[in-house]
């Protein structure tokens, strides 16, 4: 090994991340500026710390389960016939994080809940919270096949993580049991921990959505009591976007 590569390997076991793979470069900055032994000190915390905070951003955006999504740059405002506009602006400064204030958008299938939601996540994530973005279904599922002991381990994550989004209730029916699972979940994070929650269904629906659980106006009350509710109305992006792609074809003929 030559003696950077030595000196390198070095500075892996010790447990520096940047420094190594950089350690040429290094030198040659620090000769060439001719740093004195403190700003030598300086530029390598400086480094390590710019690469612990960039391997933290991609660990948690790896864990929150966010995929690719649209950004709110490209939200038309004008499309849905009611949104409040300023709720949903005010949620993306994260405001209600510090407050474990519950976010809860409702409406039809098509309007941006989602993608509202999935920003506020993302925005989140670049602020330094944990969190997990997860389907309904998708978690519901997931704590109904654990093993006892698995429940109660996953039940912690969803309770504890910084800020948690349950994504599209109402788009599948659920038994009492997955009922109960969601309540729990809720629960644990009443008044500790924020939550957003997007829903096509009303809540007086929701019976439907669980139907035989006994436990839906529990669920609610814990749910909606310290929350942010936010309506939009209109028809769907989509239906439109797909609307106008099909005219796009027929004027091609």
């Amino acid at each position: 090994m030559t003696p950077s590569n030595s000196l390198a390997a070095q500075l892996q076991q010790v447990g520096l991340r940047a420094l190594p793979a950089q350690l040429d470069d290094f030198i040659a900055r620090a000769m060439k500026a001719r740093w004195s032994a403190p700003q030598i000190l300086e530029q390598m915390v400086k480094a390590e710390a710019e690469e612990r905070s960039r391997r933290s951003l991609e660990r948690r955006l790896r864990m929150s389960g966010l995929k690719s999504f649209k950004l709110m740059a490209d939200f038309e405002w004008s499309w849905p016939t009611k949104i409040e506009r300023d709720v949903i602006e005010r949620s993306l400064t994260l405001d209600f994080l510090g407050e474990a204030r519950n976010l809860v958008l409702v409406g039809r299938n098509g309007l941006g809940k989602t993608m509202i939601a999935q920003n506020i996540c993302h925005a989140a994530v670049l602020a330094g919270h944990s969190v997990l973005f997860r389907s309904a279904a998708a978690l519901l599922e997931e704590l109904h096949r654990q093993t006892p002991e698995g429940r109660r381990s996953k039940m912690r994550t969803y309770a504890n993580v910084g800020l948690l989004c349950v994504d599209e209730v109402g788009y599948l029916s659920f038994d009492d049991k997955a009922a109960d699972l969601l309540y729990e979940v809720v629960n644990r994070r009443y008044e500790r921990k924020p939550l957003i929650l997007t829903t096509n269904r009303p809540f007086k629906e929701w019976n439907e959505v669980f139907p035989n659980a006994t436990c839906i106006v529990t669920l609610l009350d814990r749910l909606l009591h310290h929350a942010d509710v936010t309506v939009i109305e209109g028809d769907s992006y989509r239906k439109r976007e797909s609307e106008q792609e099909t005219a796009a074809r027929r004027r091609k003929k």
